[in-house]
């Protein structure tokens, strides 16, 4: 057994309040991909950051070795010198510059004083091509979709020629194709020695690519253990410190009828408001009360901008009417929206749903000022009291209220964007991915207030990429392409392959 490239040895990482990690052990093994799995809040942020510089030496208890000699970074360059490389969920991408000048973003190659332009774009080319991604280095970055930015993210690691590569759920605004890629990538650059730390809530990637996996609980690793000798199940358990047996709720007793839908769209168009093209074509669709509509597809389908549109935020309405309880919903801003009953999760919480500056009792009543405030003045114990009920009935793991949102970990800012959507008591809520980057316990609370939700009759409208979850959830299924309707699925007609091929416009037996 090859001594380990990287390791932490009891290390110990507070902040005002709260112990984040608590005497942490772990070790990279050279030519390893190691992943590292567990609830968020479970520490795996802050390692990473301590591991990557963020978190420079002296802020910690314990020790950290490269190549078995102390490692004492003070900041990330003395990281990236060591050879390791973080690509974290938020992508560090500018996108008014081109793929390539993005790539060599800080190490342009240089000819004299003056950037050589031609062996950038040059050496981008090649290394686009040598990790079997099809982008054109030329292109604005700015006009690729999530999933080709987050590639563009590890072809710029991978040009450091970095020995280490640490990856913070980097499929999780991936569609399939591009997943498959990427796990191809790794596994070749596994055999040409270089080490990777993995993370990921999609435990089939994990078991697909890892060769350990280390599970963190409450800042504390709880196992190690070989992925050839282990299961779903026994990491499940020990993520969540308990048994998860079903992971879907089981649903409430069906008592829907379309012809009493609460919201509906009739033959819906919508153009771009910056190409001014249609972007979706003839949409009908109707929800009914305590229904969960999934919305599928592919990456580009058209779902975001659907629900964008819907609640006033994107798009040129060409055609089509959209009705609220049998009333005409016109084109509104989406402040109006929020008052006729309608709320959105975006799939980009950090860019659409949080002010990341500010705490947690801000954000959370943010949309509701309204509702909390009498002749212009807010009542601030009404505020409290209806802040402190979402924090604690959501679980969010903060230390209260007066916590920074920009500090939390992704699903209890997840958490947080969900109790603003929730407290302007909405009748139709759109969840756009609402579990991307959620581990399975927290997956699993949030499957429970969608239950919920539908039991006291809201109605509900649910984006997902995973064709599980939306069978999961789903009472009828709506699958987009091209920014069409490509099929519509009763739970009972549904199945993967049918959904699958709906969305790449083919027809299913």
């Amino acid at each position: 057994m090859s001594a380990p490239i990287l390791a932490a040895h009891g290390i110990t990482k507070k902040f005002p309040g709260v112990t984040a990690l608590k005497d942490v052990s772990f070790d990279l093994r050279p030519g390893e991909i190691h992943a590292l799995c567990g609830e968020n809040g479970a520490g795996k942020s802050t390692l990473i950051k301590l591991l990557s510089g963020l978190h420079p030496y002296g802020s910690y208890e314990g020790e950290l070795t490269v190549d078995g000699q102390p490692a004492r970074f003070h900041g990330i360059a003395d990281a990236e010198r060591a050879g390791l490389a973080v690509i974290y969920q938020e992508l560090a991408l500018i996108d008014e510059m081109t793929v390539a000048e993005n790539i060599f973003l800080g190490a342009a190659p240089c000819r004299g004083p003056f950037i050589d332009w031609s062996k950038l774009h040059h050496d981008a080319r090649t290394l686009l091509q040598r990790f079997g991604v099809a982008i054109d280095p030329a292109s604005p970055l700015g006009r690729l979709g999530v999933g080709e930015k987050q590639l563009v993210e590890i072809v710029k690691a991978l040009a450091k020629n970095s020995r280490i590569l640490i990856l913070d759920e980097p499929t999780a605004a991936l569609a399939e194709h591009e997943v498959q890629t990427l796990l191809t990538i790794l596994r070749d650059l596994r055999t040409r020695g270089l080490s990777c730390i993995y993370i990921s809530h999609r435990l089939d990637e994990v078991f697909a690519l890892a060769d350990r996996i280390t599970v963190l609980r409450d800042g504390a690793t709880i196992a190690t253990l070989d992925t050839a000798h282990s299961h779903k199940a026994e990491i499940i358990r020990h993520m969540v410190g308990r048994e998860i047996t079903d992971l879907f709720p089981q649903k409430n007793p069906s008592f829907l009828d379309c012809q009493s839908a609460i919201f509906r769209v009739r033959h819906l168009s919508v153009a771009d408001p910056h190409t001014h093209q249609l972007r979706l074509h003839d949409i009908s669709l109707a929800v009914a009360p305590g229904e969960v509509l999934g919305l599928g597809g592919l990456m580009g389908a058209g779902r975001t901008e659907l629900l964008m549109h819907l609640f006033g935020a994107w798009g040129e309405r060409r055609n089509g009417e959209v009705e609220l309880n049998g009333a005409p919903l016109p084109p509104l801003k989406p402040h109006a929206i929020l008052r006729r009953g309608l709320a959105l999760v975006s799939e980009d919480r950090r860019r659409y749903g949080l002010v990341l500056s500010e705490t947690i009792g801000f954000n959370l009543s943010l949309s509701s000022l309204r509702n909390l405030s009498s002749g212009g003045l807010l009542n601030a114990g009404r505020e409290f009291q209806k802040n402190d009920h979402a924090f604690r009935s959501l679980r969010v793991k903060a230390p209260g209220l007066e916590s920074v949102v920009g500090k939390l970990s992704g699903g209890n800012q997840q958490k947080v964007v969900l109790g603003k959507a929730l407290m302007t008591e909405p009748r139709v809520i759109f969840l756009d991915e609402p579990t991307r980057g959620i581990d399975v316990g927290a997956k699993h609370e949030i499957y429970e207030l969608i239950r919920q939700l539908t039991a006291a009759g809201q109605a509900v409208v649910l984006v997902s990429s995973e064709l599980p979850e939306l069978l999961g959830l789903s009472d009828r299924i709506l699958m987009l392409h091209e920014g069409r309707i490509g099929g519509e699925f009763t739970r009972a007609e549904a199945t993967q392959e049918r959904l699958l091929a709906a969305a790449m416009g083919q027809r299913a037996a």
